[in-house]
């Protein structure tokens, strides 16, 4: 009887895992989700004080663009540091002039201009093989786990470097 009951729960949880494997797996490392119904604190961002305009007939509309009152921390952190907030928006592919001898200096040994779209396929492949057997009942981040062959140990090559007389910052200590 013993054996029949042994043979049962093996069979149940051969069953279980293969119902588990047929379904969308979501090949992501993180696993975030929330399991309690509660508002995200963090997912609620207060919007700037409303001003008085200038002049009260309506603007064309811009479809996608931004509110007079939305927040823009990028730009705001830029001019509280005394920089031009315009330099942060976007203005399409082109490279801005005052960017240019940037961009030809970095790319003076050439560049592939489609290193993003193949990276970004690389590491979808990667985390699919590493989502393979990720699986688990209690919620887990399996995120540095995947990645810890890519890591470099920092306090390991600051050693490297200093005994081999190169000149090196200071680190906090090992913790």
């Amino acid at each position: 009887m013993r054996a029949a009951r042994l043979l049962g729960v093996l069979a149940f949880g051969a069953l279980f895992s293969t119902l588990a494997a047929c379904g969308d797996r979501d090949i992501g490392l993180r696993d975030l989700r929330s399991f309690d119904r509660s508002p995200e604190e963090f997912g609620i961002v207060p919007n700037r004080p409303l001003e008085l305009p200038e002049t009260t007939a309506l603007p064309a509309p811009t479809p996608g663009g931004a509110n007079r009152t939305d927040l823009n921390p990028k730009a705001d952190a830029v001019a509280a540091l005394g920089g031009n907030p315009a330099a942060t928006v976007a203005r399409g592919a082109a490279i801005p002039a005052q960017d240019a001898t940037l961009v030809s200096a970095a790319s003076r040994f050439g560049r592939d201009a489609g290193i993003r779209a193949e990276l970004a396929a690389d590491d979808l492949a990667f985390r699919q093989r590493q989502s393979l057997f990720t699986w688990s009942i209690v919620p887990r981040d399996d995120y540095a786990a995947a990645y810890r062959s890519q890591t470099l140990d920092a306090y390991r090559w600051l050693e490297v470097y200093r005994r081999a007389g190169a000149r090196t910052p200071t680190a906090p200590p090992e913790g």
